[in-house]
């Protein structure tokens, strides 16, 4: 039995208090980590669907980084003359007739205190709370903000639907924004609150202009209109424009409205003036009672729109007010644009709302539903017996699939930059050797994972097995890439593999198996990988590390032995004996190579073995990236000992395809790295390229060199960057070295504190990197789970506690309680439906096996299993 170190402390907080005032969490919603207000600057809680784009909330209560118009936009504010944007304030009337208003925020950073011509923030000259708090559990966010001279308490509440197994209501374009208001009063109040947004149609985040203070302003946008609307379920202000090409990219719609039923006052613009008279206007009139009064309207291409809504708050009492961010830009355009018609590849939530007010008009009846199924996978995830660092990396980086990083075509499929530079995407093309390493989509929207899969292998994949590792858009021009990846095509035969077995999808196998095949025999091909079809990949190997390497290593020969193992099962499966056994045969000999030749006794390193003349090379293989004369390659990994060395053999641990090579060998290699990359503080250390990590900050270094090291090694071998961290930290809680696994993945969160680094936002090649979603494997070792939909088997390791389960489909929660020699076991389904027949308890006896069949949402069952019995039968349901 492994023992594992798991530490569960459940986080309830009622009552928080800053300084003097005091302020109260909602303990209706799971908070799994809190951050005062010393660590709120770089706080950004990205809300916004699957594919959609996001606002952020920021730490403050601001919203900030506007990134629903087709690309990243980083900083990007939409604002009017660099003054006034986005923000949210309230009025309080009090019954003796003393009134007060502020904006709905905490105070201003230092940072923003000192410029040129004074503070150049964004509505820098609004009165704020003195006092504030952020809470979070992805998605969920509260904003937490009072001040002893003010009569009421502010919580922000904000979140956009997340329900794994579910792409539809996970892929709304909403910030779903509640302010509830807390009278600290023994007697009534009047209050308003009231929301504001400038109609920035037209423009993205990308073109700037410098201003007369030396600041950079956004441009764009003309002839926006704004148009306050009531229909059944919302009213509010639909945003709209005349002036922008409805082809263009910046072309939609925004919507600002409110669920309430509550009076509502507005203005469709704000006064137009000079210096800052449409900012005194607007402050003048809401400060005075609340309410809103219209402007005569001039042509403006950015009026504001201004929506406020009143209620009457008893003494003693709460109330709140509910605010829809919807947005609705359909007209995304290809990562590999040829200047044709084509280019226009869409966005799939845009087929599902015919505008930004047909999402408000179709979330607002639903509101409810969708907090309560939101709260029922946070709560769900949150109260699972695992360190709540892990659930912290875990659940945060799913914030990743909801950014600009990723997005679905309007035929559904699913794609990925690497991830987002500052106004665009980063390094193109659902790049299988980044995508390798994330668990996340597989384990909780299986039908994204699969499409990733067939446009790899059903579009990508040529006639002779060239799997172009970066996809070219439209789909139909997926293979122009022509360029092939050692480690990426290698794992995309692991992930087929593994989304296969948790689905149980017979036709996807069917159909793409002669395609993965293919991709295998690539391997063998004049000038391959595996020319001499050893299993050992001694060829020009281009890899994640954005070199090729030459000669056998550890990172793309593991890769190429867990892609050997996964073949093997595929095709028996499908009877194709005489190439599972060629499979078998090569992975023997491979795996008996690399322990043989590549173990140094400590860790494994890599044989450089240069090719005599270039023309031995096949052309697909050679990227341009790497060393200009392979005949002397300099990028070479030597004999280093690499952070993800073991990442094939991390790959083939969640597949459940057991050991790629000698396991004592595994063991100690996870050991050298933690003695030999991890770096307790940065102070001393030089690093010659990018730095993710500095200062007094702890770290495991990209490749640490105890033997010697090639005068220029592959490029990022100083640097520091989470995905592989969290490769290496999970392979340690495989291999029972829970202790130092959980150090690492607490270092990686050490550096995302809010102070330092947003907490929602761990960058390698660009914010909200793919790769750093392989912290969800931290869950699956850690609980030793597991599951089959073809043999329909689910396995866990016997231990006791709460586990969190899901397949891409289904999910819920598994309860172990040890019971002298024997483990009862709870089953719950929270959401979709589980066919199971064997339930399985890594090392306690045989299968036990269960005939359920099928257990259905909000079903469970309970049974025994001891090692003295096979089969069991379940007890209840």
């Amino acid at each position: 039995m492994r023992k594992k170190i798991l530490s569960f402390i459940s986080v309830a907080t009622i009552l928080a208090v800053g300084g003097t005032g005091l302020y109260c969490q909602n303990t209706d919603w799971p908070v799994l980590k809190t951050y005062d207000q010393d660590h709120l600057e770089r706080v950004a809680l990205p809300l916004g669907g699957i594919g959609t784009g996001t606002v952020s909330l920021g730490g403050r209560g601001n919203l900030r980084d506007w990134e629903i118009v087709n690309r990243p936009a980083k900083g990007f504010i939409p604002n009017i003359s660099q003054r006034f944007g986005p923000f949210f304030a309230i009025f309080v009337k009090t019954s003796e007739g003393k009134v007060y208003a502020k904006a709905l925020e905490g105070p201003l950073p230092a940072s923003a205190y000192e410029n040129s011509h004074g503070s150049t923030f964004i509505n820098h000259g609004l009165p704020r709370f003195r006092e504030c708090t952020f809470a979070a559990a992805y998605p969920l966010g509260q904003v937490m903000l009072s001040d002893p001279d003010f009569p009421v308490t502010a919580r922000l509440e904000a979140f956009n639907p997340l329900v794994p197994g579910d792409t539809d209501i996970s892929g709304i374009p909403v910030a779903i924004l509640r302010y509830v208001i807390s009278n600290t009063s023994s007697k009534p109040v009047s209050v308003s609150v009231c929301g504001n947004l400038p109609n920035f149609i037209g423009q993205d985040g990308s073109k700037m202009q410098q201003t007369w203070t030396g600041d950079w302003m956004v441009i764009g946008g003309k002839e926006n209109r704004n148009l306050f609307r009531k229909t059944s379920h919302i009213q509010g202000i639909a945003l709209s424009s005349q002036g922008i090409d409805p082809e263009a990219e910046q072309w939609g719609t925004i919507a600002l409205a409110t669920s309430s039923a509550a009076e509502a006052s507005y203005r469709t613009a704000w006064l137009k003036g000079g210096w800052g008279t449409p900012f005194l206007d607007f402050w003048d009139d809401f400060s005075q009672d609340g309410r809103l009064e219209e402007r005569e309207i001039e042509d403006q291409d950015t009026p504001m729109a201004s929506l406020a809504v009143e209620i009457d708050i008893p003494a003693r009492g709460e109330k709140s007010v509910t605010f829809l961010l919807t947005w609705h830009f359909p007209n995304r355009y290809t990562w590999t644009p040829n200047n044709t018609p084509e280019d226009r590849i869409g966005n799939y939530y845009a087929t599902q709302y015919q505008s930004a007010w047909a999402a408000a008009e179709a979330v607002a009846p639903r509101l409810e539903e969708l907090e309560l199924a939101t709260l029922d996978f946070v709560r769900t995830f949150n109260d699972c017996t695992l360190p709540e660092v892990v659930k912290e990396a875990a659940l945060f980086n799913l914030s990743t699939l909801r950014t600009q990083t990723c997005f679905r075509t309007q035929d559904g499929r699913f794609f990925g930059f690497e991830g987002s530079s500052n106004t665009r995407g980063c390094c193109h093309g659902s790049c299988t050797h980044v995508w390798n390493y994330e668990q996340a989509t597989a384990f909780l929207y299986g039908s994204l994972a699969r499409s990733m899969r067939d446009s790899e292998f059903s579009q990508a994949t040529d006639e002779a097995g060239l799997m172009s590792f970066r996809v070219s858009l439209p789909i139909e021009r997926a293979q122009d890439f022509g360029k092939a990846a050692a480690d990426g095509q290698m794992g995309c035969i692991m992930k087929v593999y593994r989304d296969w077995q948790l689905s149980g999808d017979e036709q996807m196998l069917t159909a793409l198996w002669p395609h993965i095949k293919k991709a295998l025999e690539f391997c063998w091909i004049e000038g391959g990988w595996d020319a001499d079809k050893d299993g050992v990949m001694e060829g020009a190997q281009h890899n994640t590390m954005d070199v090729e390497y030459y000669g056998p290593n550890p990172q793309m020969g593991i890769w190429y032995l867990g892609a050997l193992r996964a073949a093997e099962e595929m095709a028996a499966h499908l009877g194709e004996k005489a190439f599972a056994l060629t499979c078998r045969k090569l992975f023997e000999n491979g795996s008996a190579w690399l322990d043989k030749h590549l173990f140094n006794g400590e860790y494994y390193e890599q044989k450089i073995q240069p090719p005599k003349d270039i023309s031995e090379i096949a052309p697909s293989l050679l990227i341009g990236m790497g060393a200009q004369d392979p005949t002397q390659p300099d990028y070479q990994l030597g004999r280093g000992c690499l952070v993800d060395q073991l990442v094939g053999q991390y790959m083939a641990h969640v597949c459940g395809l057991g050991y790629l090579v000698n396991p004592d060998y595994v063991k100690t290699t996870l050991k050298s790295i933690m003695k030999y990359n991890l770096r307790e503080s940065l102070h001393d250390h030089f690093n010659c390229l990018r730095s993710f990590a500095l200062g007094d900050e702890s770290a495991l270094l990209m490749a640490s060199y105890p033997y010697g090291r090639p005068q220029n090694p592959f490029p990022y071998f100083t640097e520091v960057m989470t995905g592989f961290e969290y490769t290496a930290a999970v392979g340690m809680l495989y291999e029972n070295q829970s202790r130092a696994g959980i150090q690492c993945i607490q270092n990686i969160r050490d550096r995302y504190d809010g102070h330092k680094r947003n907490p929602f936002d761990e960058a390698e090649c660009g914010h909200h990197y793919a790769r750093a979603m392989a912290s969800w494997a931290a869950l699956l070792a850690l609980s030793g789970f597991q599951y089959s939909a073809v043999d329909l088997t689910m396995k866990f390791d016997p231990q006791e506690g709460r586990f969190f389960w899901s397949n891409g489909t289904a999910w819920g929660i598994c309860s172990l309680q040890k019971d002298n020699q024997d483990f009862r076991v709870t089953l719950q389904v929270k959401h979709g439906e589980l066919k199971l027949h064997t339930f399985l308890l890594t090392g306690l006896g045989e299968k036990d096996l269960l005939s359920t069949g099928t257990i259905k949402k909000g079903e469970h069952i309970e049974f025994q299993i001891s090692s003295s019995k096979t089969n069991t039968c379940p007890q209840s349901r």
